[in-house]
């Protein structure tokens, strides 16, 4: 709708203009761009034209990236065998210390690594920047041909006249917050391929109506997830030790609740930490974001941040259902790839080389496919590579590994996955695959669970959410549709309120939501959406499912530096 002059509106159609491509890839994640790399590669040494180009939602490749990490370089090492002599920030930091705490509310007790399998000991792995990781492969599909565009959310899937996918549409510049049109209205662009990836990381909007549509979940548990909560910090140089990674599980979590914390001695002088929430967290007064905050009070970690400032912070989701929740991979004219399929290792927190050699196996059939002069039809080859691959095998040794712990805590829970692990290392399947819940069914009533006590914010150690949003340069273009859609606005005030006190004040690491009035007796649900880090949680956690999380304006969200 336009404007007028005289205050109505009228409707204006805007064709919109399309593009063809051989594959389009949603998501410029490890996935997407080493599925890029790899159908370039294919090309060239076929000696033959393949056109490829990446939607990407953030303002740049790398802005909406957030990851602890340590990253396995086994996929990069197939990929670009040659990365550590060409400039790849990631090789600048080899971990050369590996150690596992286990914390109380006051001491800590190292875990010697022996009583763990030797895949958990982080030999030949590398801790750094998984954004800055991504923004060098970009340079690398860049020079390879591949077309990237930053800032163009794919925001609608498009579909041919047999039910297969075409491709996808990005979303309208300058819509104002009404629906209408802004002077500066610009309609989306169509995206048609032979075949589309979708490697939106986890909980992908599209990739929420794939499923349904073509039925991928059908034969899988639901996928769960953890909230990641991260900062990255300049500490003083006598409290660095480059290489060291640092893991820790117990305290301040109490039987309500699972996860973990981390903390990584990065290149420059930089530790990143952080921690992760299970959203299978029963307590509804939790709040990962404070989790995060009273675990750095502990005196082991506080130590090390002494004198230490820190320089960003953000928040997203994880997929945690490991190999019973990934969902079947190909269907008509596309495939999932990545962490929206849900390639974690949990035990070994590690899924970048997992989901890179999912968008590797991705294009090798699809190249295949293209150079049959086939099109639009199910990617059968993808399936049957990831079935046969070492990304399945790695995922079935630990299948079991966070329903353990979820069903029987942190200390039976670990010592039983822990056996689970020996055995299958050691070629001894376990018997059985355990099932997940949904994380959205987990709440107990506010009413009959204990508050939480969080450390009040010092701005020093511990912060605030907003001061945290503020230094995750989070931005979005205020006159725009709130991309935080309620399916039903009555809900949070009159079910969620009285049964949950809203969990989603607490749940959301970035300030997003607030119960304004009550004290006054007319409670109101306010979102700002203006503050939200795309962690994707309310879209996961919400009691009844209410909140549905659409892609907001190209280019907004956060715009995490060096994360």
């Amino acid at each position: 709708m336009i404007p007028r002059g005289d205050g109505r509106k009228v409707f204006a159609v805007s064709e919109r203009e399309s593009m063809p491509y051989d594959v389009v890839i949603v998501g410029a994640g490890p996935a997407g761009l080493s599925a890029a790399i790899r159908l370039k590669q294919l090309a060239n040494d076929a000696g033959s034209e393949l056109s490829v180009c990446i939607l990407e939602k953030g303002s740049e490749v790398g802005a909406h990236i957030l990851s602890g990490a340590v990253i396995d370089p086994k996929s990069l090492d197939e990929l670009l065998p040659e990365w550590r002599t060409q400039g790849c920030p990631l090789a600048e930091v080899p971990v050369n210390d590996n150690q596992h705490w286990v914390l109380t509310k006051a001491k800590k007790f190292a875990l010697p690594e022996f009583i763990s399998p030797g895949f958990m000991h982080n030999k030949g792995t590398y801790t750094g920047s998984l954004g800055n990781l991504c923004r060098w492969l970009a340079e690398q599909a860049e020079g390879l041909g591949v077309e990237i565009f930053p800032g163009f959310p794919a925001a609608e899937i498009l579909y041919n006249e047999d039910g297969s996918v075409k491709g996808v549409a990005t979303g309208d510049m300058g819509v104002a917050r009404d629906g209408s049109h802004k002077g500066d209205y610009a309609p989306g662009l169509e995206l048609h391929a032979k075949y589309t990836f979708f490697a939106e990381g986890v909980r992908g909007h599209l990739t929420k109506m794939i499923k349904p549509q073509f039925a991928l979940d059908a034969d899988c548990e639901p996928q769960v997830y953890g909230l990641g909560v991260k900062e990255l910090w300049d500490v003083k140089p006598e409290n660095h030790a480059e290489g060291r990674v640092i893991h820790t599980q117990g305290w301040p979590l109490d039987e309500n609740a699972n996860g973990g914390g981390f903390l990584y001695h990065q290149a420059n002088g930089q530790v990143a930490l952080g921690f992760v929430t299970w959203l299978n967290y029963r307590n509804p007064h939790i709040s990962p974001f404070q989790e995060m905050q009273k675990w750095k009070t502990h005196p082991e970690i506080a130590k090390i941040l002494k004198g230490g400032k820190r320089v960003s912070y953000g928040a997203r989701a994880i997929s945690d259902g490991g190999l019973q929740s990934v969902p079947k991979l190909a269907f008509p004219g596309g495939a999932l790839i990545g962490d929206t399929a849900g390639f974690l290792n949990v035990p070994r927190i590690k899924g970048t080389h997992t989901a890179m050699k999912s968008g590797m196996m991705a294009a090798e059939a699809a190249f295949a496919a293209v150079t049959a002069g086939r099109s639009s039809d199910t990617l059968d080859a993808y399936q049957a590579a990831f079935d046969d691959s070492w990304v399945k095998k790695e995922l079935s040794v630990v299948r079991n590994v966070l329903p353990l712990v979820e069903k029987y805590g942190d200390l039976a829970g670990t010592i039983l996955s822990g056996i689970t692990m020996w055995l299958e290392t050691l070629k001894i399947k376990v018997p059985f695959t355990m099932k997940h819940h949904p994380d959205n069914e987990s709440l107990y009533r506010a009413d009959i669970m204990p508050k939480p006590d969080y450390p009040k914010p010092d701005g020093v150690l511990t912060f605030d959410r907003l001061s945290s949003v503020f230094v995750s340069n989070t931005n979005h273009e205020e006159d725009q549709p709130v991309h935080l859609q309620l399916k039903d606005p009555s809900i949070p005030v009159a079910y969620n309120l009285p049964l949950y006190d809203e969990p989603a004040q607490r749940y959301c690491p970035a300030g997003v939501y607030e119960i304004v009035g009550e004290a006054e007796g007319d409670p109101k649900f306010v979102i700002n959406a203006q503050n939200c880090v795309h962690c994707k949680t309310c879209d996961i956690k919400d009691p009844t499912q209410n909140i549905n999380w659409v892609t907001p304006e190209g280019g907004g969200g956060p715009n995490y530096p060096n994360m």
